[in-house]
């Protein structure tokens, strides 16, 4: 019997492009398998062993034989590839249709709000990359103090303000009334404050960033586990992407591997119940990215040696983030899905799900919650033999 269950789910985990890529603009997109080849080659024997290999051509990742987890796929039924989107779905709420906001950059009419609310006028409002808005605008907003105003190119305006122009908690609030006065224009976009440190010349991510996102439109894994009674913490922006909604409690972090550090802690203090985490490891550098992701895939083992009878282990993904496509800073793909435990059964193909809200099934499920309204849960396949 399932008694507690560890959710990383992994920014950007992309394993090739879903059917309507296209659309997008992103057929091509392969996050992994393009990472690998940038870097000729990456050492995951921990992803090999849980069955990685098996999912896509991947430069140094073998297809072990007999895996000790079970791996599959997810698309995704929800339009869109944002972080939004993908938890959304993962925990059980697919969306009929989503306009895109951002498509051509950050519009007036967000600008306009921006400036009102900050007080300032806003410089940048493409569509790029974090790491590519703070190094293009450092010396500018240090001199200025206008506020960094860009997006991923869908429904996501990101602002950076330095903590000696603002201070935080100042700025993260008025963020906050930035995301209240667009959504009461109509617009449903997720506005991301993000504090920032260091020199003219080196602006680098501050701890204290805040998503602020409109509750999901319908019922959700988190909802069902807190009805039942069940323990549901949140690691990173887990809550934010949730409204706070059904989380027992939430533990902001700085980064991908402080996030796994935090679980790790939890497993001596929270007995049964679920553990989401949001691990943020992949950025715009792909030597960077590959560094981080090796050292999450080293560090793997500090978790499964603490599994105990009645763990399951789901790692997944919420988009791609496949930066070897030009103007990128998510793209349209499949993730991989894996799932290991004491007792669970080992090797077992789940196949390509059309939905992530599979996974949200199948918490509920074994957490011995009801059932959610979409999704079908592959818990079964899992049950050793």
């Amino acid at each position: 019997m399932i008694e507690r269950i560890i959710l990383l789910v992994i920014d950007g985990f992309g394993i090739g492009a879903l059917p309507d890529a296209a659309e997008y603009g992103d057929t091509d997109a392969n996050t992994f398998v393009h990472l690998a080849g940038t870097v000729d080659g990456l050492s995951l024997p921990n992803f090999e062993m849980l069955g990685l290999g098996h999912l896509a051509p991947i430069s140094g990742v073998r297809a072990m034989v007999q895996p000790n987890g079970s791996f599959g796929r997810l698309g995704f039924a929800s339009p869109g590839k944002d972080s939004v989107v993908g938890y959304w779905e993962i925990g059980g709420v697919i969306q009929k249709e989503a306009a895109t906001v951002c498509k051509s950059g950050v519009p007036s009419t967000i600008v306009d709000v921006v400036e009102q609310l900050l007080g300032r006028k806003s410089i940048g409002r493409d569509i790029a990359s974090m790491e590519v808005m703070l190094r293009r605008h450092s010396m500018e907003h240090m001199a200025t103090g206008s506020p960094i105003l860009w997006t991923d190119g869908g429904n996501t305006c990101f602002l950076a303000m330095h903590e000696s122009i603002m201070a935080p908690v100042e700025f993260q609030q008025r963020c906050r009334e930035i995301r209240k006065a667009v959504k009461d224009a109509g617009i449903l976009i997720r506005v991301v404050g993000q504090p920032v440190i260091g020199g003219h010349d080196r602006l680098r991510p501050q701890v204290g960033r805040k998503d602020f996102v409109i509750e999901p439109p319908g019922l959700t894994m988190l909802d069902v586990l807190s009805r039942s009674g069940q323990i549901a913490m949140g690691v990173g922006k887990v809550y934010e992407l949730f409204g706070g909604r059904g989380l027992t409690k939430s533990f902001p972090v700085a980064s991908g591997m402080a996030a796994f550090d935090e679980v790790i802690g939890m497993l001596n203090k929270v007995p049964r119940g679920l553990i989401c985490a949001s691990l943020d490891l992949l950025s715009e550098d792909a030597a960077q990215s590959a560094t981080a992701v090796q050292e999450f895939d080293r560090r793997l083992p500090d978790l499964f040696e603490r599994l105990r009878l009645g763990d399951m282990v789901l790692v997944t993904g919420d988009h791609g983030r496949d930066f070897s496509l030009a103007g990128r800073t998510s793209t349209r793909e499949y993730v991989p899905v894996f799932a290991t435990g004491p007792k669970l059964a080992q090797g077992v193909d789940l196949g390509t799900r059309p939905t992530a809200a599979d996974v949200g099934q199948t918490i509920v499920e074994a957490l011995r919650a009801e059932r959610l309204p979409v999704g079908e849960s592959f818990l079964d396949a899992l049950r050793p033999g």
